[in-house]
């Protein structure tokens, strides 16, 4: 597969792109807690490698439940999860790549064809973010649009970063990158390499790319205060191994902050922040 750009020229990308990153960050709105918005921005993930089949059984029952987007997990699991939530709302999620990225592309992308075969609808790809720091641009781009290329649209492409291991330049590099292959989302942390998503790191990447793709953060988000966080810095999508606890955290202070107000129609319409900060210990 040939590049899109030399190393110069993807450079040339990175270094306008960095130019372009704002002095203020936009904040967005984050769905109502109690929502289905709100449950549709979370990916009920189980990657663990013990991971037994009546776990993944309980992922797939917990996420028709909440009704959450998906439920992401590994390879060997696919069919099951598939299985299981036949007939509902919630889509399968497969890593790729997983956790360290550094896989031969040949290899990334017989997973990924055996992921789409098995039922996936979202595939979830760790870039080559050892070579990302070494600047080799060309590889990593067809890292990414190897598997872009193979897992056409409807699939859903999102391309893990790793920001934990990165700088904040090699982050803008992997977002260019990602954005260049056509991918759907960039996505921050695999939750297995050091600290995961950050509100610093979810702002710098939805200011890299803008309306263009969507943020994913994962790895470490395990409140309801922080999942509201991350959406307030530009998430659309959350990935959590803890999805029950933050919707069962949500609808407690939903009812909650409904009973002190007095007025069971303002659920929907308070903002999710309004909500959380009530509660917050901060």
């Amino acid at each position: 597969m040939t590049t899109r750009n030399t190393k110069e020229e993807w450079l040339g990308v990175i270094e306008q792109a960095q130019r372009a990153i704002p002095s203020t960050f936009t904040e967005y709105k984050a769905p109502g807690l109690g929502t289905l918005g709100f449950a549709k921005s979370i990916d009920h993930t189980l990657l663990k490698l013990d991971t037994k089949s009546s776990q993944i059984d309980t992922l797939c029952e917990e996420a028709r439940h909440h009704d959450f987007k998906s439920v992401c997990v590994r390879l060997r699991w696919v069919r099951r999860a598939v299985a299981n939530l036949q007939g509902t709302a919630v889509d399968v999620a497969c890593v790729i790549g997983f956790h360290e990225g550094t896989q031969p592309v040949s290899e990334k992308v017989k997973e990924a064809v055996d992921a789409v075969a098995a039922g996936a609808s979202e595939l979830d790809m760790v870039l080559n973010w050892v070579q990302l720091k070494a600047k080799d641009y060309e590889h990593v781009y067809a890292d990414i649009a190897a598997i872009r290329n193979m897992a056409p649209h409807p699939v859903i492409l999102k391309v893990i970063l790793e920001t934990s291991q990165l700088s904040q330049e090699e982050i803008i590099a992997g977002c260019k990158l990602a954005q260049a292959a056509r991918a759907d989302f960039v996505k921050t942390s695999t939750g297995f390499s050091g600290p995961g998503a950050s509100i610093e790191n979810v702002r710098l990447m939805k200011a890299v790319v803008g309306d263009d793709l969507k943020v994913k953060a994962s790895g470490g988000v395990k409140t309801v205060n922080e999942c509201v966080a991350m959406m307030e810095a530009g998430a659309e999508r959350i990935g959590t191994s803890n999805g029950v606890w933050i919707m069962n955290e949500a609808q407690s202070i939903v009812d909650e902050v409904t009973h002190m107000a007095g007025d069971t129609h303002r659920r929907e319409q308070r903002p999710a922040s309004s909500l959380t900060r009530t509660f917050s210990s901060s």
